[in-house]
């Protein structure tokens, strides 16, 4: 069966199984390999994407269920040249370490700063509560969230100015 997914701003025809996980495809048709397969049991987010700007275990979600509906991936967020707010400061913070969990990490943390550019620790924990890292990084990835929200907020801010 083919199906149109719109992926990081794109219309990509997929010919699959509307069953297939939507990681499945992403990874093996179209490349995309940001999002990581750990689990395959939606237990451990290193599959996170945004959809429709809600946090989604690819690993889980059959692509028929995204039919009309936007999907970001890590890959869509930033380039290397412009990276995103949030990729910018997973690096300026280095919170990584194997690296594995980041791009889940990273897009459940987007997901939650498109809501709240000022989230509490509280906040931060509740949203990647699903992330597993068993590296321990975890405090560097409280500090790159934290500073992703202040450099969404001052871009938010500059554009401001320069629109008005």
């Amino acid at each position: 069966m083919s199906l149109t997914l719109e992926i990081n701003g794109a219309a990509h025809e997929v010919d699959a199984d509307p069953a297939t996980p939507l990681l499945y495809v992403l990874r093996d048709d179209l490349k995309l390999n940001a999002a990581k397969y750990g689990c395959g049991l939606g237990q451990c987010g290193s599959c996170t994407v945004i959809v429709d700007g809600e946090a989604v275990l690819s690993c889980v979600t059959p692509i028929l269920a995204l039919a009309g509906r936007k999907i970001t991936t890590l890959e869509g967020l930033g380039t290397l040249d412009a990276p995103a707010p949030i990729q910018t400061a997973f690096m300026e913070m280095q919170a990584a370490q194997c690296g594995y969990c980041i791009p889940g990490m990273m897009m459940r943390a987007q997901a939650l700063l498109q809501k709240n550019t000022s989230p509490t620790d509280a906040d931060i924990r509740e949203a990647l509560r699903t992330n597993l890292c068993r590296c321990g990084t975890h405090m560097r990835i409280l500090a790159a969230i934290r500073r992703a929200g202040e450099l969404m907020k001052s871009a938010a801010g500059q554009l401001k100015d320069r629109a008005g």
